[in-house]
């Protein structure tokens, strides 16, 4: 089971969850209300699931494929420690992670 803590763009609000291992980020954030639309539904066609990852386990997450990388260059304030919430499945081996939502989402599919 992964603890993960939601982190508002600002830092003033935090939801804690856990989930199951074989869920997919994106969909533990948005049953837990989290402001992330997925438009694309894990197509990466949008950045509309953006989020910086932190936390004791980030480092146990795979890289992101070159798609992936290639679509956090259209995400509103990516970093290093950015991710799409769609790529991103939980494994036994992740225990904890920090997901802190940008400041704001680009959906390409839009423009």
């Amino acid at each position: 089971m992964t603890r993960i803590r939601f982190l508002s763009a600002d830092g003033t609000r935090e939801t804690r969850v856990t989930a199951e291992p074989g869920e997919r980020l994106l969909d533990v954030a948005q049953a837990a209300g989290q402001p992330l639309e997925g438009t694309c539904e894990g197509a990466m066609a949008c950045s509309t699931c953006h989020v910086l990852i932190s936390g004791a386990d980030a480092a146990r997450l795979p890289p992101p494929s070159d798609e992936e990388e290639d679509m956090l260059d259209f995400a509103v304030g990516a970093s290093r420690a950015s991710r799409l919430a769609c790529q991103i499945v939980l494994t036994a081996d992740i225990a904890a992670l920090d997901v802190r939502m940008p400041p704001g989402s680009v959906d390409m599919s839009r423009r």
